[in-house]
């Protein structure tokens, strides 16, 4: 009998389509590995079950570790995890006890393999541990930071002996090993091209937080929060400060023009600002950075506005503006103000578009496809892939990434309110918005277009991650139409399909709960919105997390160029910080942004995160040949790894351009953009290379 169940589940069956002796079968598999909410979890388990994040706190331990419980309420909304029934804190019941590192439940199935646990734990993380923790012990206690700009360099050159800021640390245990990282991709071209204007406005559109970008519409930019207690609601970025960056425009026909773009951490942030200021190490300010099209298409960064809300309700509002210098001219306190963007960007970039956009928000669908579709239901063979290790990956990014006092809380401004803002980043999430083409339309990057490729078309053609990004949606949605269109005839077989009703009914109900009944969700009563969702699924799982990730160590690798924290704000003219500011500017920027603890902490890390380990599978890849029996679903994934193919091709000619018409290609730093390039393995191979390669488009979040 169970030979007969596993010999249609390589063929994939819809519930209607069981035979009848297997259909308590099919019914029994599923309701075994439900949980029910109630006891403790064993590792050896293999049960799905949901909770809420009650588990980042260590109150017992410490009570400045209490943090409050993400999910379950409107005011800190949360997608849900998997349960692990641990036993609660003494002193806060509400709460989970914290586990080290990989000590918590996962089902059993959904653990690293034991070759990529040996890898991972082996030679990234054990090697953390063993060589740069001592240093990172030391140098929290002391809150050194580099002096000089040369130091940085020696991280990846003559390594940390080399490194003055460190012969402290030398002389004291002269058997501390010497760690050489290798020079990130930013400045391996050019070590001074991060710096460039032009350079950071390509890395909003081909860097590692390529979804913040919009094109400015309204001037002078307003607010919507409270100007009483945050401020006046209208930006002071006037004409006069960037007309003449406007090659002879007017900020109206600029805006007219489309060729004036913000970055807006204005009103997201600036609840946080005196919370962050007043009760952290961090400094942070709200922001609003201007940019310009020029008529070389080229993203030029032209004005940035910081702020700072009233110390009390009533009083004035801090605001000041500042402007590029011409090209060629090093303005110190222009990319001190930059640096505050940058920062704030990178909490964004990591807490948001990485952690919860995918990581956080996944995991609901993968615990939902266990507990309510067969394995033997087609939709479960078609996700099954894209689940691989996530659940892994999150337990122990609660357990030592975003816990208290965890990496995340120590390297980053926002500290202990880390998780709490991404969280409030997830009122305004949206199911439908995460699919590419919706997500560009809805920021005014693009435009319905039926005569466009793919329907769509860019504000910017040479907008590297959404031309890479749209060629890629297209060919998982061909791919997902194929697949589908094998199994549902009509739109009758997905509204009587019980399991994957009860899939949806769960996903947007319990794993999303707390956007229980949005209307974006959709009815799930048609073939195309079937469709569309797991095109959206798989999307999200693979290349968008692709884009967030893989090119960690490129840019933030060197942390100047991205910043994770900035420990003081802008120095004020006349202030003696200021004439401290002013006779050494290069030392104060160095001071202000992340210190050597927290740029040592986050290189490391990053460097881990952008790794590749070799049993990796990617898109258009099945690391099992028996996956299917079915020659429909054989033939229609050869289709689309042979799309994936010549996307890669594409990409690549694009690259070649990057010196003649697609200056973002690759940009002053001359790095091509190549983290959405599928980079199918060879043909006799599951693997690529692993290796921080910066292309390749996983099938899953497994790091």
């Amino acid at each position: 009998m169970h030979f007969l169940f596993f010999s249609l589940w390589e063929q994939g069956l819809l519930p209607k389509d069981t035979p009848e002796a297997l259909v308590n079968l099919r019914s029994e598999d599923l309701s075994l590995i439900r949980g029910d909410g109630k006891g403790e979890r064993d590792r050896s388990e293999r049960i799905y079950d949901y909770d809420v994040y009650n588990d980042l706190g260590n109150p017992d331990n410490d009570k400045a570790l209490k943090r409050p419980t993400l999910g379950g309420s409107q005011t800190l909304p949360y997608p849900r995890r998997c349960r692990t029934g641990r036993n609660r804190n003494t002193s806060d019941s509400k709460t989970e006890k914290t586990v080290f590192f990989d000590d918590g439940y996962v089902p059993r199935d959904e653990r690293f393999s034991t070759s990529k646990m040996n890898l991972f734990m082996g030679s990234a993380v054990n090697a953390f541990g063993r060589e740069v923790l001592p240093y990172l012990n030391e140098l929290f206690d002391n809150d050194n930071h580099f002096d000089t700009f040369q130091d940085v360099y020696e991280l990846y050159q003559g390594g940390l002996r080399s490194v003055k800021t460190f012969q402290g640390l030398f002389e004291k245990q002269s058997n501390k090993a010497n760690i050489q990282f290798p020079p990130p991709a930013v400045v391996q071209g050019s070590k001074d091209a991060w710096a460039h204007d032009l350079e950071f406005g390509r890395q909003r559109l081909a860097g590692l937080n390529p979804f913040l970008i919009q094109p400015l519409t309204e001037f002078p930019m307003t607010s919507e929060l409270d100007p009483l207690e945050y401020g006046p609601s209208t930006s002071t970025i006037t004409s006069k400060d960037i007309e003449l960056y406007l090659e002879g425009l007017s900020v109206e026909e600029a805006i007219k023009q489309k060729r004036l773009f913000v970055l807006d951490f204005h009103d997201a942030v600036m609840p946080y600002v005196n919370k962050i200021n007043m009760g952290t190490n961090g400094r942070i300010y709200a922001s609003r950075t201007v940019l310009f099209l020029t008529r070389f298409n080229m993203l030029n960064t032209i004005a940035i506005e910081l702020s700072l809300p009233p110390p009390k309700k009533g009083l004035p509002a801090w605001n000041r503006v500042y402007k590029a210098p011409p090209p060629g001219i090093t303005n110190w306190e222009w990319r001190l103000a930059r640096a505050h963007v940058a920062a704030v960007d990178a909490g964004i970039h990591q807490l948001v578009s990485h952690w919860l956009r995918t990581h956080a928000c996944v995991e609901p669908f993968a615990i939902a496809t266990h507990r309510q579709l067969s394995t033997m239901h087609p939709l479960h063979v078609l996700l099954s892939p894209h689940f691989k290790d996530t659940m892994n990956i999150n337990a122990m990014a609660r357990s030592s990434l975003i816990n208290a006092n965890g990496i995340i809380e120590k390297s980053f401004s926002p500290g202990p309110y880390s998780l709490e803002i991404s969280s409030i980043f997830y009122k305004s999430w949206r199911f439908d918005e995460q699919a590419l083409p919706n997500d560009l339309i809805k920021r005014g990057m693009a435009v319905e277009d039926s005569t466009a490729k793919h329907g769509v078309k860019l504000l910017l053609d040479d907008y590297p991650f959404a031309k890479d990004g749209l060629d890629v949606w297209a060919a998982i949605k061909k791919w997902v139409m194929d697949y589908v269109g094998i199994y549902y005839k009509a739109d009758s077989d997905v509204q009587e399909d019980p399991e994957l009703q009860a899939w949806w009914k769960e996903v947007t109900e319990i794993g999303h709960g707390d956007h229980k009944g949005a209307p974006w969700w959709g009815h799930m009563k048609t073939i195309e919105e079937l469709v569309q969702a797991l095109s959206t699924l798989i999307w999200v799982a693979s290349a968008h997390h692709a884009a967030v990730n893989f090119g960690q160590y490129a840019y933030a690798g060197f942390f100047p160029n991205c910043p994770t924290a900035c420990v003081k704000l802008m120095p004020e003219p006349g202030s003696k910080e200021y004439e401290t500011f002013s006779k050494d500017p290069e030392a104060y920027f160095l001071q202000t942004v992340s210190s050597a603890a927290q740029a040592l902490t986050v290189i490391s890390t990053v460097e881990l995160l952008s790794t590749r380990f070799g049993e990796e599978e990617y898109l258009g890849q099945r690391s099992d040949p028996q996956w299917t029996s079915d020659p429909r679903a054989l033939d229609a994934l050869e289709r689309f790894a042979a799309a994936l193919s010549d996307i890669d091709a594409q990409v690549s000619d694009r690259n070649c351009n990057a010196a003649v018409s697609l200056f973002n290609r690759a940009g002053p730093a001359l790095v091509p953009y190549t983290l959405l390039s599928p980079n199918p393995a060879p043909a006799d191979s599951h693997t690529s290379d692993p290796g921080m390669t910066g292309s390749g488009i996983p099938n899953s979040i497994s790091i």
